[in-house]
C-alpha cells in the first residue's frame, strides 16, 4: 500500500486508497484469473469495476489480481513488484532491479518506492520538533527482524546495540530508536536497558505514543538500520545523512542483491566501530519512476 500511495502522490493526480481483502478461493490463485474472479474482493469492489478509474495502481500479489480485473474493464493498470506471471496483463509493471524482471512494459528502480523527499522530511521535523533539541550527533536506529530472507541471531542484535550505545555515550550524542513488528521482544527490552541514561527516544509500539518514524529520519545526523527490509533501507537512503547497515551478511536472495548494490554504490556503509560521517547523495527513485509512468501512459498531457 505504501509504495502504491507514494507513486499515486508523485503522479500529482487525485486518488483513492483501497485496502483489499481477497476472499478464498481466489486469493490462493492471485494474480491468476480463474472463474468468478470478479467476486474475489467482495461486492464493493465488484460495483467499483462497473465504473473503473482511469488508472489503477497496485502493489503485491493480491492487488495484482485487482489491477488486472480493473484493466479488463477499461482502466490502465500499473502493478508494483513482480506479479510472477506474464507482465502483458498490465500496462506497466514496476519492479526493483534486484528482482531481475525485465520487459518492454517493465520499469525498474533501485530499492522501493516511498514518499521520502525534502518536503516529507521538512514535515517530519515540523511534526516532531522536540527531537531537534536533543544533543548531537543524533543517531537514528531502525531495528527490524528475521524474515524469509534474513537470518538474524543474538550476536547480530548484540553487536548492533553495543556499538550504538558505546558511540553515543562516548560522543555525548543521542539515539532515536524504533523497532518493527518483526523485532523480537527481548531486543526491545535490551534496547531500553542499554540506552538508559542516553538522551533520545525509543519507540516500539503505540504505547510509546505517536509513531515518530518521520521525525527520526528528518532529525537524524546518521542512520543505522538492520538489513532485513528493502523498504526501510530505501527510505533511509533517501535522506541527506550517512547510512550504516547491520546484519547484511545474514541476508539472502533478492534483498541481499539490493543491499550489495547500495554498499557498492557507497550510499551505504557496513556497520563499523566509529560511524564516522561520509559524503552522501540521496537515493530517490519515486519521482523518476512517476515521470516515466506519466510519459508512457500520457498522464496529465490533456491538462496541459
Amino acid at each position: 500500500m505504501r509504495q502504491a500511495q507514494a507513486l499515486a502522490a508523485a503522479l500529482g493526480e487525485p486518488f483513492r486508497a483501497w485496502t483489499l481483502a481477497p476472499r478464498t478461493p481466489w486469493r490462493w490463485f492471485a494474480p491468476r484469473a480463474v472463474p468468478g474472479s470478479s467476486n474475489a474482493f467482495g461486492p464493493t469492489f465488484e460495483r467499483a469495476m462497473r465504473t473503473p478509474p482511469s488508472l489503477a495502481i497496485g502493489c503485491g500479489r493480491q492487488s495484482a489480481l485487482a489491477t488486472r480485473l480493473l484493466r479488463s474493464r477499461g482502466a490502465r493498470a500499473v502493478q508494483i513488484l513482480d506479479p510472477r506471471i506474464d507482465t502483458r496483463h498490465w500496462d506497466l509493471v514496476i519492479a526493483p532491479e534486484h528482482d531481475g524482471l525485465r520487459g518492454d512494459n517493465v520499469v525498474t528502480l533501485v530499492g522501493s518506492l516511498h514518499p521520502v523527499d525534502d518536503l516529507w522530511l521538512a514535515a517530519g521535523r515540523h511534526a516532531f520538533p522536540e527531537l531537534g533539541a536533543l544533543p548531537g550527533p543524533r543517531t537514528a536506529l531502525l531495528i527490524g527482524g528475521a524474515s524469509a530472507h534474513a537470518r538474524f541471531d543474538g550476536d547480530t542484535y548484540e553487536t548492533l546495540l553495543e556499538r550504538v550505545e558505546r558511540i553515543a555515550r562516548e560522543e555525548g550524542g543521542s539515539v532515536l530508536a524504533t523497532t518493527s513488528r518483526r523485532t523480537p521482544a527481548h531486543v526491545g527490552s535490551s534496547l531500553r536497558d542499554r540506552l538508559r541514561g542516553v538522551p533520545g527516544l525509543i519507540w516500539t509500539d503505540g504505547a510509546d505514543g505517536p509513531n515518530p518514524y518521520a521525525g527520526l529520519l528528518a532529525w537524524a545526523d546518521r542512520i543505522v538500520c538492520t538489513a532485513d527490509s528493502v523498504n526501510m533501507l530505501s527510505e533511509a537512503c533517501a535522506t541527506w545523512v550517512p547510512v550504516f547497515v547491520a546484519g547484511h551478511e545474514q541476508i539472502e536472495g533478492r534483498p541481499r542483491r539490493f543491499v550489495e548494490s547500495v554498499l557498492q554504490s557507497s550510499r551505504v556503509r557496513a556497520l563499523d566501530e566509529t560511524l564516522e560521517p561520509f559524503a552522501v547523495k540521496p537515493l530517490r527513485e519515486t519521482a523518476r519512476v512517476a515521470a516515466e509512468v506519466a510519459t508512457r501512459l500520457s498522464i496529465g498531457r490533456d491538462a496541459k
